[in-house]
C-alpha cells in the first residue's frame, strides 16, 4: 500500500478485521447493489465476494432490485463471469448475512426493504443515519469510488487480484471519477496507479466501446431535441426510458455544453420519475440540491458535482409524469436563480418546439 500513511493503514487494517469478524462463522452472504448497478457497484461487489471467499468458506450471491441495462455494464459483467440475481426473487431468510455495496439503507436506489438492517454497508456517498445501525459500515464520502475502498481491503488482506477483477476495479474508478477528473482523492489515484499495470487494457477499451442498440441513439436524440437552456442551466425530459442509466448518461452529455454549469435530465421508468443532476461548479453541492428537487415525496442525494434522485408516481400515466416533471423543473430553475431567464431550445429555434406533452408518448 505504497503512499498510504501509517495511520490510514491502521484504520484500514482495523476495518478489515471488523468486517471479517462480522462474517465469521457465516456460510452465506447476499451482496446487494443499486437497483441498476453501475461499474463501480459491480466491481466493488465482485471484490467483496473474492475478499470474503479468500478467508472462509462462504457462498456469495450478488443481487439488485432492477437490472443491468447499459451496454458497457453488461460487457463488464460478462467479462467477470458474474450472474446477478433479482432481489424480488430472493428469499432473504436464506442468507446468514447481507451486505450493501455502493449504496446505503433507505437511499431509495436499492430494493432492500427498510425493515432489513444489513450486516455490512460499504459506500462512498454521504453517510445516512440508518447505515450506523449496521454491525459494520465503512462509508467514505470523500472517496471517488467504492472500488477504491475495496481495493484497499484486498491489498491489506494480501489477496491476489486476478486480471479481470483488477480491470473491473480500475474501470469502476474511471467511470465514477471521470478518469480521475471528478471528485477523486489521493486514494483513488493510488488505487488507479496500482491497478493499471495489472489490468487488461484491451478489455478496458472493449468494455468502454461496447455495442449499443438503436434505442440508445433514439434516447440521445430525444434528450438533445427536448433540451432547454435557461441562464447557466440546461434541462431535458426523456419520457419513458428502457434503461434507467441513460438518464445520467444524457445529463453528463449536456454538461459538456460550453455555456452550461448545471444540467438536469429527467426520465420515466415504471412508476418512478428518475432525475440526474450534474454541475461543473466544484464549489457546489449537487447532492443537497437534488434533495430539494425530490422533496419529501422522493429520495435522492450525491456528491458535490453529481447527484441522482427518484420520485414515485402513483400511476404510470404520461400526464402524471409530465406534471411532476415540470414541478421539478420549476424548482430546479428557482433554486439556481434562473426562474426569470428566457427559456430556449438548446438545439434549433423555439419555433421548432413541440407540444410539451408529446415527449411522454
Amino acid at each position: 500500500m505504497a503512499g498510504m500513511k501509517t495511520e490510514h493503514k491502521k484504520v484500514v487494517r482495523e476495518k478489515l478485521s471488523k468486517l471479517l469478524g462480522v462474517l465469521e462463522g457465516k456460510r452465506t452472504l447476499l451482496i446487494v447493489m443499486q437497483d441498476f448497478p453501475d461499474p463501480d457497484a459491480i466491481a466493488a461487489a465482485a471484490a467483496l465476494r473474492e475478499l470474503v471467499k479468500s478467508f472462509q468458506e462462504i457462498t456469495t450471491t450478488l443481487a439488485c432490485g432492477g437490472f443491468v441495462g447499459r451496454a458497457e455494464n453488461r460487457a463488464l459483467l460478462k467479462y467477470l463471469g458474474l450472474n446477478i440475481k433479482s432481489l424480488d426473487d430472493t428469499n432473504l431468510d436464506q442468507y446468514a448475512a447481507i451486505a450493501l455495496v455502493d449504496t446505503q439503507p433507505w437511499a431509495g436506489n436499492n430494493g432492500l426493504s427498510r425493515k432489513v438492517v444489513p450486516d455490512i454497508v460499504i459506500d462512498h456517498h454521504p453517510m445516512r443515519p440508518q447505515s450506523r445501525k449496521s454491525p459494520f459500515f465503512d462509508v467514505r464520502k470523500r472517496y471517488g469510488a467504492t472500488s477504491t475502498i475495496l481495493h484497499e481491503y484486498m491489498v491489506m488482506a494480501d489477496v491476489p487480484l486476478s486480471v479481470p477483477l483488477a480491470t473491473a476495479l480500475l474501470y469502476g474508478i474511471r467511470s465514477d471519477t471521470a478518469d480521475l477528473g471528478r471528485e477523486a482523492v489521493r486514494a483513488d489515484v493510488d488505487a488507479y496507479l496500482a491497478l493499471y499495470p495489472i489490468c487488461n487494457k484491451r478489455m478496458l477499451g472493449r468494455i468502454a466501446m461496447a455495442r449499443v442498440p438503436r434505442s440508445y441513439f433514439r434516447a440521445i436524440g430525444m434528450g438533445l431535441k427536448n433540451a432547454h437552456s435557461a441562464g447557466n442551466s440546461v434541462y431535458t425530459l426523456l419520457g419513458s426510458v428502457e434503461t434507467p442509466d441513460i438518464v445520467s448518461e444524457i445529463a453528463d452529455l449536456l454538461l459538456r455544453d460550453e455555456d452550461t454549469t448545471w444540467a438536469l435530465c429527467i426520465g420515466a421508468y415504471g412508476k418512478q420519475l428518475l432525475l440526474s443532476l450534474r454541475t461543473s461548479d466544484l464549489q457546489a453541492n449537487a447532492g443537497k440540491i437534488m434533495s430539494r428537487l425530490v422533496g419529501r415525496s422522493g429520495t435522492g442525494g450525491g456528491h458535490s458535482v453529481m447527484a441522482g434522485g427518484q420520485i414515485p408516481i402513483d400511476t404510470p400515466d404520461p400526464e402524471a409524469f409530465h406534471k411532476r416533471a415540470h414541478e421539478v423543473i420549476t424548482r430546479y430553475l428557482r433554486v439556481l436563480g434562473n426562474t426569470n431567464c428566457q427559456l430556449s431550445l438548446l438545439m434549433g429555434s423555439d419555433g421548432e418546439d413541440e407540444e410539451a406533452a408529446a415527449i411522454w408518448r
